[in-house]
This record gives structure tokens, sequence and C-alpha cells, in this order.
């Protein structure tokens, strides 16, 4: 078999700036690359064409996510959270020191806690929220 490796995910997003903001300073991420604009030949990949996306990679830990705004066209879609019953990505996991300080960060930076999600598990105090464009976070105690 040969090997594979993940780079990132990818967000589709409404307002790079919005979600740079969000996931750099209210969850910490740090930039891999700034935001850049690109065209062609990747608006032939994404099957977009005459797009150009504005994107950003920013890193947390090992993992890597690449935000995807366009210059030129509107994000489709609901912007809400899915159900956790939709095919696809259902959500990050991000792994905290304090779960409450961190809902409130996301917050305060666009996103939205659901406090319907909270659980008290073996695993400690759980709670889902959503980044801007309604990507599920789940938020779970360190350690």
């Amino acid at each position: 078999m040969h090997a594979i490796a993940i780079r990132h995910f990818g967000i589709c997003v409404a307002d790079i700036e919005l979600s740079s903001r969000f996931y750099r300073e209210g969850l910490g991420f740090e930039p891999v690359m700034d935001i850049t604009e690109i065209g062609a030949p990747f608006d032939a990949l994404i099957e977009l064409p005459g797009a150009t996306l504005l994107v950003q990679q920013l890193r947390c830990g090992d993992v890597t996510i690449e935000l995807l705004g366009f210059k030129d066209r509107e994000a489709t879609g609901a912007g809400e959270r899915g159900a956790m019953n939709t095919r696809g990505l259902t959500h990050i996991t991000l792994v905290v020191d304090d779960v409450d300080a961190v809902a409130a960060r996301i917050v305060e930076y666009g996103g939205r806690i659901h406090e319907e999600t909270l659980v008290d598990s073996s695993f400690g105090r759980m709670l889902f929220c959503t980044d801007p464009d309604g990507v599920r976070l789940e938020l779970m105690p360190g350690g």
C-alpha cells in the first residue's frame, strides 16, 4: 500500500478576514500561509471556472486547516451547523484547558455556544460550539 498523509482540511467561509480572526485570535491557531489570491489553474480544480480563491492556512498543533473564501463570488449554503447524522465531516474536536473560557472566546470572536449540547461525561464537561460559518467545534477538556 502507498503511504498517505493528510496535509490539511479545507473550510469554505463567507468572510475570510472574520474567520481568520476567529481561529487566530479567538482560538490561538498560528498562520502557516497568509491570505493569498489564487486563480487558474485551481479554478478548474475546484470546478468554479474564473473564480479567485482567497486562501489562508492556519495550524493548531499538528493539524492545519485551510480557510477558503472567494474574491469574486459568494459562499453558498445555510451557514448553520448540520445534523450529526449528515454525511461528510461533522465536527472538529478541540482539546482545551477550560471549556467555559474557550466557549466564551468563541462567542467573543463571532461563533456560537450550543448550551443544549453540554454534557458531563467520563471525559469531563463537553460542549459543541460553532464558528462564524456554522462549523461544529467540540470542546473537550485536556488530559
